[in-house]
């Protein structure tokens, strides 16, 4: 990897690329420390001085501490996420989309990310609104007037729409996967304040704890671990062999060949955990905009709430988060099925393989593929779900010990998957201008 960025910053035009991602990266961090016109900045301190246990803490871990001060980038960019997972459930079932998708080409292309953009401006909207419906109650906000309602709308909306530009601008322009970047820049920048937590285990009021020392090498240790495992199993695949016979291609006979069909552990990435986790926080979002005093509640909807919050706090009991994990793991087994057989059909993959003439080693071409296939597929599928339920599960489980874990399961998974992808796009484009430099 080392190697891979000394030989990308000697190249001229790969290394304008970094300086340009690096720039409109540190664009979004400066953003995040924007405030949006009509916030009370003290009633704010107050209010997400506390928030470890409500719903505020969860949206500013996802948000890279951008929402703990209401700035333009607070939403981050999970509008445009969750509009290209919309798109793309929608393009399974709405035919002209998904001729879109499969045959448009560029224009195709084209019209999908206009039709993404315009969904993430709707859901920012909705966000937006809920967002300052939420708060409004608590003395956040300078005054309840219409005027002020629209500018702090239309900041948060802004905002959003920035960072899609920026995203877009990296990807086009720059180095990465842009969307995941400002992800992955947006978790890691908490790295600091994990850091100084870090010290102050070992380094206390009295002096030098040996006990906290231990503790904060155990965590690290630990930590180190638990990133090699998920590098390992993000790359782990199951590659299933396919030999071609020979045939006559143009005025040449081709001899046979043979190949294999990589099939990824870990095929959905983190999708399932996204999934999972909306479809559990869901219900307290909604309730927390009618309810503002509901964590001190109780009856249904109290405990409804509790349930849901029991993802991202600790305050809620054992009961809740046992019950909580349960379901979770349930979720993300059923998405993981889900998203894997929505991206990779067997049939599909069968039917391409009988048409170029070829077959996997033992099994009939046609149906018995299909079934093969089927059947390795759902095996590996079931073993990636349980694989990812544990990541995200371990840290709500020890969040009840001392050793709490402040990168959650899902931020490790983002961050050493967008690290993957990206030294994957800088060592293809090093070895494209290789060639190109050889060709010239």
């Amino acid at each position: 990897m080392f190697k891979t960025i000394q030989n990308a910053l000697k190249t001229p035009d790969i290394r304008k690329k970094l300086w340009y991602t690096l720039l409109l990266i540190v664009l979004f961090r400066l953003g995040c420390y924007i405030t949006v016109p009509g916030v009370n900045a003290t009633a704010l301190n107050e209010l997400m001085g506390d928030s470890s246990s409500t719903l505020a803490g969860m949206i500013n871990l996802i948000s890279g501490g951008a929402f703990s001060n209401f700035s333009i980038f607070a939403m981050s960019i999970t509008p445009y996420i969750t509009s290209t997972i919309i798109i793309q459930l929608l393009g399974m079932v709405i035919p002209s989309l998904e001729r879109l998708t499969k045959e448009g080409g560029e224009t195709g292309k084209q019209k999908i990310n206009r039709y993404t953009k315009i969904l993430t401006i709707v859901l920012a909207l909705v966000e937006a609104i809920g967002v300052y419906l939420s708060y409004s109650s608590y003395g956040v906000f300078t005054d309840s007037s219409f005027l002020t309602a629209t500018l702090i709308v239309t900041g948060f909306v802004a905002g959003t729409s920035l960072l899609m530009w920026l995203g877009e601008q990296i990807t086009n322009k720059g180095i990465g996967n842009g969307i995941s970047l400002i992800i992955f820049i947006g978790i890691i920048s908490r790295l600091p304040s994990v850091l100084v937590t870090m010290y102050d285990l070992s380094a206390t009021a009295e002096g030098f704890s040996t006990t906290g020392f231990l503790t904060a090498l155990g965590i690290v240790v630990g930590a180190i671990i638990l990133v090699a495992a998920v590098v390992y199993m993000q790359q782990a695949e199951r590659r299933i062999p396919v030999q071609y016979s020979k045939r006559v291609v143009g005025r040449k006979m081709v001899g046979a060949q043979s190949s294999n069909i990589p099939l990824k552990l870990a095929m959905a990435g983190v999708m399932p955990i996204i999934f999972a986790s909306s479809f559990l926080t869901f219900p307290a979002m909604i309730i927390q905009i009618f309810n503002h005093d509901i964590a001190s509640a109780t009856g249904f909807w109290a405990t409804l709430y509790k349930f849901s919050m029991a993802t991202s706090s600790s305050s809620v009991g054992w009961g809740y988060t046992i019950a909580n994990a349960l379901v979770y793991l349930l979720l993300i087994v059923g998405f993981t099925f889900f998203w894997t057989y929505a991206m990779t059909n067997p049939a599909e993959i069968s039917a391409n393989i009988k048409k170029n003439g070829g077959f996997i080693p033992g099994i009939r071409a046609g149906k018995p593929t299909t079934e093969y296939l089927s059947s390795v597929m759902s095996k590996i599928t079931l073993f990636g779900g349980f694989y990812l339920a544990i990541i995200a599960i371990l840290p709500m489980l020890l969040r009840f010990t001392s050793l709490d874990i402040t990168f959650g399961g899902t931020a490790i998974l983002i961050v050493v998957g967008v690290a993957i992808e990206s030294i994957n796009q800088l060592e293809s484009q090093l070895v494209m201008r290789h060639y190109k430099g050889f060709l010239e």
